[in-house]
């Protein structure tokens, strides 16, 4: 076989290997990829019951309820055209408060309320921690002390 015809057919299983691997990540993975929806899209879509999806939104104001177990949440996501049920079980993180942005991954209930199995506040980019509302951050640019 001349060396031609022998780095064809080396570049060309290269390919199928190439694309087999491929393949096969993505018959892995196909499972566990969770598409990212918005109430509207809940709304309108009707993802399937217990398919892994994020649902992300604003937690609408006065939606906040805490169970008597003390980690159970049940609250609402909306987006300014559609709401959604939510329930978490779990410590929430810090920033999750009313009208405050978050996504959350989980699955639909057959009752049509999301369960969420980890929850992610957002926040937006004028945020400021607790700690340190009320201080003026801008009146020491320069870097020097100020008595």
């Amino acid at each position: 076989m001349k060396a031609k015809h022998q780095r064809l057919t080396l570049a060309v299983l290269a390919l199928v290997a190439l694309v087999g691997a491929g393949l096969l990540a993505a018959f892995a993975l196909r499972d566990q990829a969770s598409y990212f929806y918005t109430p509207s899209d809940i709304a309108e879509k009707h993802p399937a019951v217990g398919k892994a999806i994020r649902l992300g939104g604003m937690v609408e104001e006065g939606s906040i309820r805490h169970e008597a177990d003390g980690v159970t949440v049940n609250f609402n996501v909306h987006d300014g055209t559609a709401s959604q049920a939510v329930v978490y079980s779990g410590i929430t993180p810090d920033l999750f408060v009313e009208g405050s942005g978050v996504v959350a991954d989980g699955k639909m209930s057959s009752e049509g309320v999301f369960v969420a199995d980890s929850l992610l506040a957002k926040h937006d980019e004028n945020y400021i921690p607790r700690e340190l509302e009320g201080i003026d951050m801008t009146s020491n640019a320069t870097g020097t002390l100020i008595e």
